[in-house]
């Protein structure tokens, strides 16, 4: 699977959140740095670690001007469930027929227990202020993967200051 290369401006999407708002990448261009993660369905074990992980360091990323926004094929009522079961703060966005998925190329073939199936890949982009691909995380780890992405965004911080 080829992902969007870092340098490109990101794609622009629109999409309903766990509320039903709209959120679209735009609203935050030139303010903030955007998470996007994909992820292949709420409620679900690795799902829930990797949310409650971007959950309990909300702070954190509004400290470092970052917004996280994660996208599944799940519709909007089963987004509602797992933002208040557990107690999420962050948007949710629903991809239904994974259009989004398919632009940021996080949709494709997968194997699980022998069967194959097209479906959401484990894929996060973040996106800079000026709306193109900073950075692409292939391989995400469930437990690790907010610290990871905050590693990441302090070390652009980090280089902007310097230059």
């Amino acid at each position: 699977m080829e992902l969007l290369e870092v340098g490109k401006v990101a794609p622009s999407f629109t999409l309903q959140n766990q509320k039903g708002d709209k959120v679209s990448l735009k609203d935050f261009k030139g303010e903030k740095y955007v998470v996007l993660y994909f992820y292949p369905k709420a409620l679900t074990p690795g799902c829930t670690i990797q949310a409650c992980g971007i959950r309990d360091a909300k702070r954190t990323f509004s400290a470092n001007e970052t917004v996280v926004l994660g996208i599944s094929p799940d519709p909007v009522n089963k987004l509602e469930r797992f933002n208040e079961k557990k107690s999420l703060n962050f948007d949710l966005l629903s991809d239904l027929e994974h259009k989004i998925a398919d632009k940021y190329r996080a949709w494709g073939p997968k194997k699980f227990m022998g069967k194959s199936y097209d479906g959401i890949h484990r894929v996060t982009y973040i996106i800079g202020k000026d709306g193109k691909i900073k950075h692409v995380m292939a391989r995400v780890k469930t437990k690790s993967h907010h610290d990871d992405i905050l590693e990441i965004i302090r070390t652009f911080k980090s280089n902007a200051k310097s230059t």
